[in-house]
Parts: structure tokens; sequence; C-alpha cells
């Protein structure tokens, strides 16, 4: 797997957003995704955590005493400082790195930052030209104080009601849609706000509510909801259709019937999601053995199959549980017919491809020895991108404080006895 030796500071000068500080007062994973992207395009993410640390450091731990994956995998390039907000000291720091930064990003409670004595007033005011980012759970409205997680925010992002079997339980997706997805919908807004700073020299307020994002990942159920209004929606496989749009499992969502079918041997990933368009309905019956249901007119074409697709797939399994994934996956890309293997992690972690792409990287850290991590899946040609582990606790405290900000020695080691930093 590639590896990335480079520090965020050696190699900032090549990066897109080169120039760009960013304060990060994040914690958990909406945020640090955010930031960790913010970084990737090479601004310089300064991670205030408190002396005690993101909470991530510790949750999830799979080695004693050592930054968890959890914290190591969203905090890549990015330096580490810590700092007593609640104190006098720290809030005349906080301000000094307000004003200092290009971007503030934090993901807290609502009104956290406020009774901190940093509103959206005061900050403007110590920084005008600041981009103060937040992400909350929901907006404003009767869920405003209700506590967000990231399941919360699929059940009630539309995400749940639609996912899952129609005799079964709603299901949540194993995508982080509500957490990271959320993460990349604040960093378009930032990158918006930053880009309409060159032209109105103003910083500005950037909002992203976890419900929202999930929301607008779920906009074709959107679509299915109003649908219904004129009638059962003809591609779903379900039979019965009340008010609401059903769960319909593994059905494509789109105007093309879909469906993982069964492999050989039979595992829980054995499995090819095969998507059955016009033009594909000869071959695959050909490949199933059956080529005289290609002119057959109960099956040859797309209205004749659409109310009995589950047979239809049946019939593709029949043929597809007898032979690997890996063979089916080559027969029919053969064809041309749309499909794609149900990848299990283990497989993932372990693709070539996704290593030579620099989508799973292999990342040296100084006292896990190293770990394994999703890259930057945003490829620019002027940009190239180097994961860099995440910082140790307080690793750049003095590089920050004293180097940047410009403290004395003496005052340093003052605030850490007094418990400042």
């Amino acid at each position: 797997m590639p590896q990335a030796l480079e520090t965020p500071q050696t190699t900032a000068s090549a990066k897109a957003l080169s120039g760009v500080r960013v304060l990060d007062m994040t914690h958990v994973q909406s945020g640090p995704s955010a930031t960790q992207l913010l970084g990737w395009l090479g601004a310089d993410v300064l991670k205030l955590e408190a002396p005690t640390g993101d909470i991530t450091r510790k949750q999830l731990r799979d080695i004693p005493d050592v930054d968890s994956l959890y914290f190591t995998m969203l905090n890549c390039n990015k330096r580490s400082i810590t700092l007593n907000t609640k104190t006098e000291r720290g809030k005349e720091i906080l301000t000094e790195l307000i004003r200092r930064s290009d971007v503030m990003v934090e993901n807290f409670g609502p009104g956290a930052v406020d009774r901190m004595g940093f509103t959206w007033e005061r900050i403007r005011e110590i920084n005008p030209r600041i981009v103060y980012a937040s992400i909350k759970g929901f907006g404003e409205g009767p869920y405003t104080n209700f506590k967000a997680y990231e399941v919360v925010a699929q059940a009630m992002g539309g995400s749940m009601s639609t996912t899952g079997f129609e005799d079964g339980p709603p299901l949540a997706t194993g995508a982080q849609i509500g957490d990271s997805g959320t993460g990349i919908h604040a960093v378009a807004g930032i990158l918006a706000a930053l880009f309409q700073r060159e032209h109105t020299g103003r910083g500005q307020r950037v909002n992203v509510a976890m419900q929202h994002a999930v929301l607008n990942l779920c906009r074709v159920k959107l679509r299915d909801q109003q649908r219904l209004a004129y009638g059962p929606l003809a591609e779903y496989p379900n039979e019965d259709f009340g008010d609401d749009v059903p769960r319909s499992g593994n059905a494509s969502g789109g105007g093309q019937p879909g469906w993982a079918v069964r492999c050989a041997p039979g595992g829980p990933n054995d499995y090819v999601y095969v998507i059955v368009q016009p033009v594909g309905w000869r071959p695959v019956t050909e490949l199933m053995g059956r080529p005289e249901l290609a002119d057959d007119p109960e099956w040859s074409t797309p209205e004749a199959r659409l109310p009995k697709l589950g047979k239809m797939f049946q019939l593709i399994e029949e043929w597809t549980s007898t032979l690997p994934k890996w063979e089916v996956l080559e027969k029919l890309n053969a064809r041309n017919i749309p499909c794609g293997p149900i990848l299990s992690t283990k497989e993932i972690i372990e693709d070539a491809s996704l290593a030579a792409n620099e989508m799973v990287v292999e990342v040296p850290h100084p006292q896990r020895g190293s770990f394994t991590t999703v890259g930057n899946p945003l490829k620019l040609s002027d940009s190239p991108v180097d994961v860099v582990t995440s910082p140790l606790l307080g690793e750049h405290n003095e590089e920050v404080y004293a180097g940047e900000l410009g403290l004395g020695d003496e005052e340093l080691r003052l605030l850490k006895t007094n418990g400042v930093i």
C-alpha cells in the first residue's frame, strides 16, 4: 500500500487550500471528517482539544493506551493543540487563534460555543473574514435540542424508513451518511464561503444539519412519495402500497430493475448485484441457459417482466448460485450487463486497485506502528494528497503557542501547570 511520509507543512505549498488556516473545534465523527478533508486539500488544520483530548482517542481501543482507530482514521493531516476554553487565559488564547484563522469549525451541542462567550457576532468582531461552520443534528424547530447520532439522523432524514425488506423492520445503512455524509456537505459550504469571500472580503456563517444532509441523500424517496399519488410504483418489487414509500429490499431505486443474487459457495457476501436493462435481457437469458425467454411474450419486454421481477431474479439466481461471484462478474461484464460484486470489508481492505488508487492507504503512526485508513476520494490533478498520520494529543502545543503565538517558555510551563493547556 502507498505510504505517506511527508508532513502537512512540507507538502502544503502544492495544495489547493495552501495558506488556509482551519481552527478545528470538532470531535467524534461529523466534524472531524469535514476538517480531515480540508486537511487533505492542503489547509493547515489546527485541531483544538480539551486537555483530556477528543473522546474518540479512547473509544473502541484495540491497543491499550494508544489512540484508537476511531480517532486516527478521522484526524489525519492535522496538528493538535490543547486548550481549556473555560479559563480566562484560555478564552484569550482562543480569541487570538480565531483572529489568525480563515475557517472555524465546531460540532458541539446547540449553543455550546455561544455559552463560551463566542457568539457569531463576537467571532465576526474578532475576525470579519472568518468562515464559521457549525454542524448540528437538526435545524431550528422542535428537534433543535434533540441528541443527534448517526442512526438518529438516518431515522429522521428518511433513510431508515425506506431501507430493509417489506416484511422487516427499518434498517440503518452501514454507510455513515449521518456523520461523514454531513461532513462532506459542510466542506461544500465552507469552500463556497471561502470562494465568496474572494469577492466580498467578508466571512460568513455556514450551518449544516445532519437530518438535512441525510434528507438530501434520500431525495429519490421523496420523489417516489409524490409519485404515489398517481398509483403504485411499478419498478418496486412490492405488491402492496400504502400512503408512504415502502421498504423495497435491494431494488435499484431507479428506472432499471436490479437485485443482489446469490453466488457459490453461498457465504454471507457471495452475491453479485445485477441490473437488467432492456438491451441486457437477451444476453442474460443466454447466460442462464434460458434463451427461449428472450422472445417469449411473457418475458420479452420490460412491461411484461415488471410485474414478476421476483421470479425474474429467481431465474437469474438459479444460474449465479452455481458459480463464484468473480466468475459471474466476468461473464456479465463480457456481455456489458451492469453488475458489481458485494465486497466484504476484508475484500475492500485487501483490494489492490483501491490501494493503487490511494483509497486504501497504510499510514505510519508513532505509537501504533501503522494503520490502514481510507484515502482522499477527491482527486485534483494539481493538488496531490499525502495522507499524514493523526497527531498525538497536544503534539503541536509548543510549535503553535511558542512558535506562532509567541508565548514564552515560562508562560507555557504555567499554562500547563494551571491546566490551561
